[in-house]
């Protein structure tokens, strides 16, 4: 009897190597693609794990197609869902038609922007012709910690040879024999369309099932597809056909995820894309790649009837969880630069403070422009990624966010005599949108309805003229004539209930602020109280109120470095010194919407201990004398003309006691790695 063949499979990436039933992808998971492998990774350097031709690189450089001489066609695809990003945490280092050896690099994946977008890292093998070309593929080092070129599976080869190539013996050499993949480049996609003109029209029966399944044109937002699935982005996927879909000829199976109605095909998605396309027109497909238009509720994330929760307090928990969930998502692509600038500020406020600097100098402008301008802006920024995370257009949101910050209205916002105007007669108050996250996180929610109504009304041959112009208008328009004056009116409520307690008892106050005013920083309610500080400061010379204020930011930073000083994972460890090191600076948004926040019961704990440190100032009656604080803001708690004395002893009681009791009750009781998605948790 003829003996068969076998070949190895080597570890693409250094990890722990996990069985395939394993992976958070039910497609891969149930082996739909072919068997396999998978590995969670500890670095990000990805190498072949066969010999062959390198036969497709996805144009999100997610996953890599190989052939080998043997005629094993072998997917390494990077991460789960990652298709959606981009390509950007990915580059690739071989291109379609290469000849690559085992072990020789493939692409770099960077796991902290993965990390930072909320992406499996995950890096899955499969082969996805085992059907034909293998009797067995046997991983032997499942749950184990492996190196990059480790060999952890064997896959047996058929002993009947593959149609159209030569009988295959362990002594074959790579070069021996080149079989035809049926993966294709995008490229040669495209290319043999042009020369079998009939390539598509193969593919229209299958494309006209598919599309009356899923709830026919009306029920489809947009269609993207990356190397394997058709990913529909439906209006409402109860109208999907879901047995139907997955039992059509051509079909491997479906699968939901990310919002996404994903129809897998296999190697003939391309084509079958394209046929998808030629019925549907170019207004379905997405050009943001990766960010197409989904329903408001679908792109929240909000639950579907069959699994939201029931109940007033569980709804209210998971409608407050989602908001935070969109607004983390929404920041953390900027916290990084976030935090530096932060830092900066932090310098800045310390130079000036010893007079190093003069704020009119040169230098002094240029820095500061630098440090100040991701603040400024940071609604613009906002509207881009909060869009990208919600579906809605992100150019139009980037728009809505100038918007709400152009120079002429933040002019008239800061002027008591011009900040209240009129618009076509609606009375409307001006209010500042600089650093401002609630109002565009709004603003892209809508911007979903918003944009779907304008297209149903406007005809296909003026929407790419007036369907953008129009939703900026009406977005802007509902945030400055809405959600701005509503914003301001229960800030200044708030604001005024906290001078009340403030007049009855300091300590009371510290306490009631402490706790409560990062929360109010979230929701953008915290500007009914700056008119306060900046007033006490301008006609008595000081400010109890600041004071507490500044203790709130020594609590954020200590409750995000206890997660620094606790976790063991690599990437949130180095976000989360910087995060710190910003809010001891007196910038608290990295620590907030990078790690606390994200972290809930971090951010939880953190409010307790800086209710305690806001008691702890009020009961000392510390006193601040500039617009600074933190820890970087020392010389704001010395005493005009009095100098070091008890006001400056009374800052560091209470700000280092804060940050001992934040940094110990987070570090006990506020977080652990058990709180990490499983697949992060192990990347250390």
């Amino acid at each position: 009897m003829k003996k068969a063949a076998t070949r190895r499979l080597l570890a693409p990436v250094a990890g722990r190597v996990l069985a395939l039933a394993d992976v958070q992808d039910p497609v891969f998971a149930t082996a739909t693609m072919g068997p396999g492998f998978a590995i969670q990774p500890t670095d990000g350097h990805v190498v072949a794990p066969v010999s062959g031709r390198v036969t497709v690189v996805a144009a999100t450089k997610h996953a890599v197609g190989l052939v080998t001489a043997s005629g094993l066609e072998v997917l390494v695809h990077m991460g789960i869902d990652t298709v959606e990003l981009n390509g950007a945490p990915f580059v690739c280092h071989v291109q379609v038609g290469d000849t690559v050896q085992a072990g020789e690099v493939l692409a770099e994946m960077d796991l902290a922007a993965l990390q930072r977008a909320q992406k499996l890292a995950t890096v899955i093998v499969v082969v996805t012709n085992g059907q034909t070309v293998l009797d067995d593929l046997i991983v032997a080092a499942t749950d184990q910690m492996v190196t990059a070129k480790t060999a952890v599976a064997t896959a047996v080869l058929a002993v009947t040879p593959v149609p159209g190539a030569q009988a295959v013996t362990s002594t074959t050499a790579a070069s021996d024999v080149e079989l035809e993949s049926e993966f294709e480049s995008e490229s040669e996609s495209k290319s043999k369309s042009k020369s079998k003109p009939n390539s598509t029209s193969k593919y229209a029966h299958l494309a006209t099932a598919i599309v009356t399944n899923v709830g026919g044109p009306g029920n489809i937002n947009s269609v993207i597809h990356c190397i394997t699935r058709l990913r529909f982005y439906l209006k409402d996927e109860h109208r999907a056909q879901d047995a139907v879909i997955a039992n059509l000829d051509g079909v491997i199976d479906v699968a939901k995820a990310g919002g996404q109605y994903q129809v897998v095909i296999g190697p003939a998605v391309n084509e079958v894309y394209d046929a998808v396309m030629a019925q549907l027109g170019p207004a379905f497909a997405d050009t943001t790649a990766g960010t197409p238009t989904a329903t408001a509720t679908q792109a929240a994330g909000a639950p579907t009837e069959t699994d939201a929760p029931t109940g007033w307090l569980p709804r209210l928990r998971h409608g407050v969880s989602q908001v935070i969930g969109v607004m983390t998502a929404a920041m953390i692509p900027v916290i990084g630069i976030l935090a530096g600038s932060g830092i900066l500020k932090g310098i800045l406020a310390a130079l000036t403070g010893f007079h190093v600097l003069t704020v009119t100098s040169g230098t002094y402008m240029v820095l500061n422009a630098v440090a100040d301008a991701t603040f400024y802006f940071l609604p613009v920024v906002l509207g881009f990624t909060a869009a990208k995370k919600l579906g809605s257009d992100p150019i139009v949101l980037a728009i809505v966010g100038a918007i709400l910050i152009y120079p002429s209205l933040m002019t008239a916002a800061g002027h008591a005599t011009t900040a209240q105007i009129t618009f076509f007669g609606v009375p409307t108050h001006l209010m500042s949108y600089a650093a401002s996250v609630f109002p565009m996180i709004v603003a892209a929610w809508l911007g979903v309805s918003v944009e779907r109504g304008l297209k149903r009304v406007i005809p296909l041959y003026l929407r790419s003229v007036f369907v953008p112009i129009l939703e900026a208008l009406i977005l802007s328009v509902i945030v400055l004539v809405v959600i701005g004056p509503l914003i301001t009116m229960i800030s200044k409520g708030l604001a005024s209930g906290i001078l009340a307690i403030y007049n009855f008892s300091p300590a009371l106050s510290g306490l009631v602020i402490g706790g409560l005013y990062q929360t109010m920083v979230i929701f953008g309610l915290h500007w009914g109280i700056i008119p306060i500080v900046i007033n006490d400061i301008a006609t008595n010379g000081h400010s109890y109120l600041n004071a507490i204020l500044s203790i709130t930011m020594v609590a954020q930073g200590g409750a995000v470095l206890a997660v620094f000083l606790k976790s063991k994972n690599k990437p949130l460890k180095e976000i989360s010194l910087a995060a710190a090191i910003s809010a001891f600076c007196g910038v608290t948004e990295p620590a907030l919407y990078g790690v606390n926040l994200k972290y809930k019961r971090v951010f939880v704990v953190a409010s307790i201990a800086s209710g305690l440190g806001g008691l702890l100032t009020g009961l000392l009656h510390v006193n601040n004398y500039a617009l600074s604080g933190s820890l970087i803001g020392f010389p704001a708690f010395i005493t005009p003309g009095v100098g070091i004395g008890p006001n400056f002893y009374g800052y560091l009681i209470s700000h280092y006691g804060t940050l001992l009791i934040a940094t110990t009750l987070v570090y006990l009781f506020g977080f652990s790695d058990k709180m990490l998605p499983a697949t992060s948790a192990t990347a250390k």
